[in-house]
């Protein structure tokens, strides 16, 4: 081809202004696109999809499509008893860590269990049943790799203080371990029911801040208690708040304490804090800490024992039952007046233990980046709590200080558990004689030294700075706990958090909004003070669902902000508002009393001679708008794409600007 002529490269160019031209006025004048209408759905359709989200949101049944009959069972089978699919892939350098691990949890989980049954107001043998048969029962079921199951301090806590309400521990021995059986097993059905109805999500309805504050309360207390064995003292009061508690403490220091005992339990708990701090300086020695009670445990014991401090006034833990689990089907209440007391305890029992495991698995599972079940879970940990309710078991659930040693000892599944158990039930076989003289000032130092990890000082502090109101909620769990009760301080954390949910459902957040210069962009004029607001034109945004619960509120809110405006216009001498454009893209949805709402709003501003705009509104809400004809009553061609497109058409003489 020859070299492009004059006029050839004069029709480029003419091209070229045409386009630039065209574009020019594309951006200047750009097109009104109108707001899209869902298609309508049936009812029927509607309630499914929402229940499948709402419960189903995984569709648990995807697998299970388009499988043959003996696939659909083995998947079946691996659903249920996960071990199953992940056992396939078993091998000797996973057994390596796993028995490590095991072997490692299994010397931290046998002194702790001796201190938590004190807690519960149990025998000790059963917090070693109940190390046993869950851990067994959850590691054929569970989907986590690191939890490593058993009693722990604020579970057992709750639960002694709960059932000490009903029955006294020591007038009414048997009748108490048969509430305490009953309770476990109606924890395990409300845990079991919860997964297999996919309700998981009604425990987040308690707030994270509302559990740290739960915790550091419960540490407290569970230390506070621990000074009866810390201090020897024989007459100690029942009561769990902390001014009884140091009452009966400095009530007792002239002819109480013991100074055997005491130099026992500050020795062992000096040490056991020192350990800790070698494990925190040094990942290695991740050891040290977890074989230090056990270690504590041996040489309080033979001291004792060659001492015979035990005449001299130092408790010991005496008799622990030998043997492994009996049966304890026959002991639980199904019926009777007991049988509605430990129904109401294992439903606060049940919750609060899958509360704990919950957030245990999850910060593994994040950390090792894999996926949790959390129905599944529910279901494992309800399962492992009915069979241990029947094979003299109390409640167990995920320990926040076996799973974090599990994890540092290398544990690759849960055959962890499967090790710890079987430990377990050689010591049930063979040893507990060997703990008669076991001192109940190292029990005591035990559980304070595993207590202390729980009283978080960082997390309160980091709550105050992000919301105050997540703060209230932490404090008053947090001082319910330590001056009335648990389960005081239980409610107080699970009514902050409702009271939280409720605040900010009935009084939803609205904002101003003004162009950002030269765009067509619009946002909180609060959060950017340069954004201009449009002469005639009030723009208000809408940040939440419109329900009957906060319809009523948002009308007066955004009448309340047209008036104010109304006011600084009449005073600077400007021009009235015209026009009040409603941003609505937050709103995901309305109902009846919401649209309502938006009637009778409109109603307010057709005597005010204002025109109402709407921006934005989402499908759920055009849908609806259109179905109750308030579409049709404030007029189609009233309701907008974006704010730009609201504004642009309101008023024109803007186009030029931006």
């Amino acid at each position: 081809m020859g070299d492009p002529t004059d006029k050839d490269l004069q029709t480029k160019e003419m091209d070229i202004r045409s386009l630039s031209s065209s574009q020019h006025r594309t951006q200047s004048c750009p097109r009104i696109h109108k707001v899209g209408v869902p298609p309508k759905q049936s009812l029927l359709k509607e309630f499914t999809a929402t229940v499948k989200e709402t419960l189903l949101a995984d569709d648990p049944l995807r697998a299970f499509k388009g499988q043959s009959r003996s696939r659909k069972f083995t998947l079946g089978m691996q659903t249920i008893f996960p071990i199953l699919e992940w056992g396939q892939d078993y091998n000797l350098t996973k057994f390596r860590g796993d028995l490590i691990a095991g072997l490692t949890i299994a010397s931290l989980c046998i002194p702790q269990d001796i201190g938590y049954a004190k807690l519960a107001n149990l025998p000790p043998q059963y917090a070693l049943h109940s190390s046993f048969v869950p851990p067994l029962i959850y590691a054929f079921m569970g989907s986590s790799r690191d939890i490593a199951i058993g009693p722990v301090s604020m579970v057992s806590l709750l639960l002694g203080t709960l059932l000490k309400n009903e029955i006294d521990p020591y007038a009414n021995a048997a009748e108490y371990l048969r509430l305490a059986f009953t309770a476990t097993f109606f924890a395990g059905i409300t845990q079991v029911t919860l997964g297999f109805f996919r309700l998981g999500f009604l425990i987040d309805f308690l707030s994270h801040a509302a559990i740290v504050g739960f915790m550091g309360g419960a540490a407290i207390t569970i230390a506070l208690q621990q000074l009866k064995g810390f201090l020897g003292i024989t007459k100690f009061t029942k009561k769990t708040d902390i001014v009884s508690v140091m009452k009966s403490v400095w009530g007792s220091v002239h002819h109480g304490w013991n100074w055997q005992t005491i130099i026992i339990g500050v020795a062992f708990l000096a040490f056991l804090q020192f350990a800790k701090f070698i494990g925190k300086k040094n990942k290695k020695f991740f050891w040290v800490p977890a074989i230090a009670p056990l270690i504590s445990v041996i040489l309080s014991t033979f001291f004792v024992y060659i001492t015979r401090a035990d005449k001299q006034g130092v408790q010991i833990v005496k008799h622990i039952e030998k043997g492994i689990n009996p049966s304890s089907l026959n002991e639980i209440y199904f019926s009777g007046k007991y049988s509605i007391k430990g129904f109401k305890i294992g439903v606060v029992a049940g919750m609060i233990a899958l509360t704990e495991a919950a957030a245990i698995g999850r910060t593994f599972a994040s950390m090792k980046d894999y996926q949790l079940d959390g129905n599944k879970e529910m279901v494992a940990i309800g399962t492992m709590n009915i069979v241990g309710s029947m094979t003299s078991c109390y409640v167990a659930t995920g320990s926040f200080s076996r799973s974090a040693v599990n994890n540092m000892a290398g544990c690759q599944t849960a055959v962890s558990n499967i090790v710890m158990s079987f430990i377990v039930f050689l010591t049930l076989l063979f040893i507990t004689p060997l703990f008669k003289y076991t001192p109940n000032a190292i029990l005591a130092a035990i559980i304070i030294s595993a207590v202390l990890g729980l009283m978080d000082y960082e997390t309160p502090i980091l709550i105050w700075k992000i919301d105050k109101f997540d703060f209230v909620a932490c404090m008053g769990a947090f001082l319910g706990v330590i001056f009335v009760n648990v389960e005081i301080g239980l409610l107080i954390a699970v009514a902050i958090s409702f009271a939280k949910i409720l605040l900010q459902v009935t009084r939803p957040r609205t904002a101003l909004l003004g162009r950002i210069p030269r765009t067509t962009i619009y946002r909180n004029i609060q959060q950017y003070p340069e954004a201009s607001k449009v002469p005639g034109i009030l723009i208000v945004r809408v940040d939440s669902a419109i329900y009957f619960s906060n319809s009523n509120y948002i009308k007066e809110r955004i009448l309340r902000w047209l008036t104010d405006e109304e006011e600084q216009l009449k005073a600077a001498y400007q021009p009235n508002i015209q026009f009040l454009i409603v941003e609505m893209s937050p709103v995901t949805d309305i109902d009846t009393s919401g649209i309502q709402a938006l009637e009778e709003l409109h109603r307010s501003l057709q005597k005010r001679d204002i025109k109402l705009v709407l921006a934005n509104p989402g499908p759920v809400v055009i849908d609806k708008l259109h179905a109750s004809d308030f579409a049709n009553v404030i007029g189609e061609d009233k309701i907008f794409l974006t704010v730009a497109d609201a504004v642009l058409t309101c008023s024109p003489k803007l186009t030029e600007e931006v």
